[in-house]
């Protein structure tokens, strides 16, 4: 695997390098070809806190995981197991895509015995809601209103289907439909 580890507000040491390039290693028997994969792995300091994010693109899926914690090391180990975890519990859907879509995923090295004992995840809840035209600010507006984390709703100058979402930062962000 092809492993590119890059810092914001920080310098990469060699040490930190080798550690993220030993971790990740570990996802190498769950890819196919996993010496033609390539992961991007990025350091930023918030505070006194280091946010690894470690994105991993494949034919099929994206493999995505961040972390933030007190150093650097423990954020990557973290980060390793939760991108091992979402393996691990998508394996049938991934399966399933993979069918469908060619092969990025060798699912060998998993048996079934040994998967999570997790709850299958399901569709819970449907809605039906009436997409209104109005603009991003009487959007932010509605969905604090509600209390909700996200909103869609039509956008009034592009005619558009937007979702204006709360980010982790307390900023928004905004989805627009092509």
């Amino acid at each position: 695997m092809d492993i590119i580890v890059r810092g914001s507000k920080i310098e990469i040491t060699d040490s930190m390098q080798s550690y993220a390039e030993e971790k990740l290693s570990r996802l190498e028997k769950y890819l196919e070809n996993g010496e033609k994969v390539s992961a991007t792995v990025v350091v930023k300091i918030h505070g006194h806190l280091h946010k690894v994010e470690v994105t991993i693109p494949l034919k099929s899926v994206m493999l995505r995981g961040e972390e933030e914690q007190q150093d650097f090391y423990a954020a990557m180990d973290i980060v390793v197991d939760k991108l091992e975890r979402q393996i691990r519990k998508n394996k049938t859907r991934i399966q399933a895509k993979k069918n469908k879509e060619g092969k990025d995923f060798s699912f060998d090295a998993i048996e079934d015995s040994e998967l999570e004992e997790e709850e299958e995840q399901k569709i819970v809840k449907r809605k039906k809601i009436e997409v209104k035209p109005m603009s991003e600010e009487e959007a932010i507006l509605q969905m604090e209103l509600l209390g909700h984390q996200f909103y869609l709703y039509k956008d009034s100058e592009t005619n558009n289907t937007a979702l204006i979402y709360k980010r982790k930062d307390g900023n928004y962000g905004m989805i627009e439909a092509e």
